[in-house]
């Protein structure tokens, strides 16, 4: 996928449908090269970890994003530089709950940008990677939900669950939430509930579990799916 600078212009107030994007998107995503990632040894694969703040659970009851973050992971370790944030525009009074968790407010969503603009520069940023997320169906459920209300086309990258891999080299330690997993590789907890936080943390969770799932025999994302469905 080519770099989105100096492509288009995206006028303020633009409609969700603006045809601008919708034809873009759907040209980065024919230009997005199914690599068989399967194949690939886990700490050779090209991934982006990332994480989204959501208003609530369920994007076909209305319930939206509201940040999203990103970090890269290159030769098996989380590059520092290479990070992706943003809140992305929403113009009702954000959950009290939501508000308090995520130390986001209600105005900083209203100034920023809409969704539409800010999924475009996420793609970007990702291009042919494979993407990673802890608990990634809640992830794919709003991507999926966006790409096709926004641009009416499919979501078609590849999400990669941290779970894939914890379930092989622990699979009897029963923990399932990021502070948790974290802690148990002794992976320092910060900016817990901030999506790039999120991202950071679930990055560092990814590349501990690829040492431990090297060391049982599983060096490829092949090797993980058919050691789970032995389970």
């Amino acid at each position: 996928m080519r770099g989105i600078q100096g492509r288009f212009t995206l006028t303020e107030g633009a409609n969700l449908q603006n045809s601008q994007q919708i034809a873009f998107l759907r040209q980065m995503q024919k230009e997005l090269k199914q690599e068989n990632s399967l194949n690939v040894p886990l700490e050779k694969m090209s991934a982006v970890v990332f994480d989204i703040e959501t208003t609530g659970f369920y994007p076909e009851h209305g319930d939206e994003i509201i940040s999203i973050g990103a970090v890269k992971v290159r030769n098996g370790e989380m590059v520092e530089d290479e990070v992706f944030y943003s809140l992305v525009q929403y113009t009702q009074e954000l959950p009290e709950e939501i508000a308090s968790l995520t130390g986001i407010t209600s105005t900083d969503l209203k100034n920023a940008e809409p969704l539409s603009e800010i999924l475009l520069r996420f793609f970007d940023f990702v291009k042919n990677d494979t993407l990673v997320a802890h608990h990634a169906i809640h992830e794919k459920n709003f991507l999926q939900n966006a790409s096709w209300k926004l641009f009416r086309t499919p979501f078609k990258h590849r999400i990669v669950d941290t779970s894939f891999l914890y379930r092989i080299a622990d699979p009897d330690l029963g923990l399932t939430r990021l502070e948790d997993l974290c802690i148990h590789n002794d992976i320092e907890v910060i900016e817990r509930h901030h999506a790039l936080g999120d991202a950071k943390l679930a990055a560092k969770l990814w590349c501990a579990y690829i040492e431990k799932t090297k060391q049982l025999g599983c060096r490829t994302l092949s090797d993980v799916y058919e050691r789970l469905a032995r389970k």
